[in-house]
């Protein structure tokens, strides 16, 4: 069953490219007729009359009549919508002109040799960032395959990339690594990818946050590479360089962003405090049982409540606490761990910038002389990173916790998509899917 009109929905108008205008939003093909079944919707359009010549010699061409063109459009809810462009031909009448015959083009409709308009490239492109969509979802959508929305799309989308403009108005920058594949390295490369993401607050404080680049590998040369193809201007305006404790990245900083100050990043300190805890727990439960932890064991037992804040446990919690602390005098040690796990939490807890930076400095003044050897080793490399630690205090809290934000992101995408074998279709929606393209 079928309806055919003029232009169904459209305001009362005599303009056949008024009503195409409201229909499509595009002035310059005319709606014919549209027809609409249960699960589909036929538009046919055309352009008005001109003359023409030829591209190539530019004499008047004659008519050759016109072809239909069927090209897939924007879906109206769950109805599947086509649009049949009947497209001009010409034919060149120079005898010595190369060109023969040629068919007009109108960019704002599709692209030349395409079959998906250009208003439902732009719709599928919104769908990938906004709505968490797949190209293999919107292709059913479009009734197209796979790679015919992909075509259509990656090259919108490597032109986006190729902006330099996009990296303009970076100050605070971040960086990270991620596995991107599982497969073999030899046949497709370094597993880990190192993502920069832009930090810079806005005029109301807020972070950015959007993903700027993707570059295969986890080391100073991956970084620094990056950076130094960004060009001196864009080096010059970093002022913020968060990291995780990397000395790769570190490296690439102090070469590449020498006016920057590296800050080392809240999340990982904290997460190496914990990981301390934890292997002095094991250690113990090993030397005072002779085995792993089990079911019964006191220390087994609290292994979640070490992991916690302080301030977060329950009068229960605390209680389970003591008691498991409290059956040998060996736990003592896993007691002073947890202390120093909870000193170093704090210093990033506190309201005031100023107190916790003295909470800080005296972490690094006191855990490297700590008798437990994991805390001193932990003190040891505090110690180490001593200026990025402690510019966390010197910046505003500047973090790299948006940069893990954005691996969010990515690794939503990827289990959306059953993951990737290109690392340029990969990097490619990534960088639209974290913000790093702007349409």
């Amino acid at each position: 069953m079928s309806n055919a009109t003029g232009c169904a929905g459209a305001p009362t108008t005599t303009d056949p490219c008024a009503r195409c205008d409201v229909l499509l939003g595009l002035s310059e093909v005319s709606v014919e007729s549209v027809e609409r079944a249960e699960t589909s919707m036929t538009v046919t359009v055309s352009t008005p009359w001109h003359r023409m010549g030829c591209p190539d010699c530019g004499v008047v061409a004659p008519s050759r009549g016109r072809r239909r063109r069927v090209l897939h459009d924007v879906p109206h809810g769950d109805v599947r919508v086509r649009l049949v462009w009947r497209q001009r031909m010409w034919r060149c009448p120079e005898a010595g002109c190369p060109r023969g015959t040629f068919t007009e083009q109108v960019p704002t409709l599709v692209a030349a040799r395409g079959s998906i308009t250009v208003r439902a490239v732009a719709w599928a492109i919104g769908q990938l960032r906004r709505e968490h969509a797949t190209i293999a979802g919107l292709a059913r959508r479009l009734a197209v395959s796979w790679w015919a929305l992909w075509r259509a799309i990656k090259p919108v989308l490597e032109r986006l990339a190729g902006d330099e403009s996009r990296f303009a108005g970076v100050r605070s920058l971040g960086v990270d690594e991620h596995i991107w594949h599982h497969g073999d390295r030899h046949v497709r490369g370094p597993k880990e990818l190192t993502g920069m993401v832009d930090l810079t607050r806005d005029e109301k404080g807020r972070v950015r946050a959007r993903l700027l680049d993707l570059v295969p590998g986890r080391s100073k040369k991956a970084y620094a590479d990056w950076l130094n193809e960004r060009g001196e201007a864009f080096r010059a305006k970093i002022a913020v360089a968060a990291l995780d404790p990397f000395g790769g990245y570190k490296a690439a900083i102090d070469d590449q962003l020498a006016d920057a100050t590296a800050v080392l990043d809240a999340f990982h300190v904290v997460k190496l405090g914990t990981a301390v805890v934890d292997e002095v727990r094991r250690r113990v439960q090993q030397d005072t049982t002779g085995h792993r932890g089990r079911k019964g064991d006191p220390l087994f037992g609290i292994q979640t409540i070490l992991r916690a804040g302080a301030e977060h446990l329950t009068d229960k919690q605390w209680a389970r606490l003591t008691r498991a602390l409290e059956a040998n005098d060996a736990h003592e040690e896993v007691f002073v761990a947890w202390q120093c796990a909870q000193d170093l939490r704090a210093a990033y807890h506190a309201r005031d910038l100023a107190d916790g930076r003295k909470l800080a400095e005296h972490v690094l003044n006191s855990f490297h002389t700590c008798p437990i050897p994991e805390v001193a080793r932990l003190g040891r490399t505090l110690r180490r990173w001593r200026d990025a630690f402690l510019a966390y205090f010197d910046t505003g809290r500047q973090n790299n916790g948006p940069t893990e934000a954005v691996n969010g992101l990515i690794e939503l995408h990827r289990r959306l998509a059953r993951g990737y074998r290109n690392y340029d279709n990969y990097r490619l929606r990534m960088l639209l899917a974290a913000g790093g393209l702007t349409t």
